[in-house]
């Protein structure tokens, strides 16, 4: 079984440059650490310096359901189109029977002052784990956007 789900977050007053230096290489990971350990969980690098090829694992908090850490690889940075993907090689939904888990992010510039965030997810499960499928969701993506546009936003007003 196939599948794929998207949603989008605006991020209002900060331009698409200023999302994209978060969300092209490894800053991301280290806000994320930062600023929602309890709610994601801590993202640390495995192997690479945030190009293609680079692999993070995430840690989630104890207590959170599923499985405890996913690690996942960049497969794919675009800083021309703001497009970065990642695939996950182990853990998470890898143990559910999914064969392929990819999220891709782009960066949209909306107008010079606002960006939107659109988060895909696209999977592949075996027929068997079909169920399984019900998991897959955006929310984190989501909640990681509102986050880091709350960070951006005071970082650029503190600039």
């Amino acid at each position: 079984m196939k599948g794929q789900i998207s949603s989008e977050s605006e991020v209002i007053s900060v331009p698409a440059g200023m999302v994209w230096d978060v969300y092209g290489g490894l800053k991301l990971g280290k806000l994320v650490d930062q600023l929602l350990p309890h709610v994601i969980g801590r993202v640390d690098v495995v192997e690479g310096d945030g190009g293609v090829g680079t692999v993070v694992k995430v840690t989630h908090p104890p207590g959170t359901p599923g499985i405890g850490y996913m690690m996942e690889r960049f497969t794919k940075i675009d800083d021309q189109n703001h497009i970065k993907e990642t695939e996950l090689v182990e853990g998470g939904f890898k143990e559910l029977g999914f064969h392929l888990y990819r999220i891709r992010l782009e960066i949209i510039d909306k107008d010079t002052n606002s960006t939107v965030i659109r988060s895909t997810i696209e999977y592949e499960v075996e027929d068997e784990f079909a169920g399984n499928a019900s998991l897959v969701t955006t929310k984190p993506l989501e909640t990681i956007a509102q986050v880091i546009d709350k960070y951006l936003s005071e970082k650029k007003i503190n600039a």
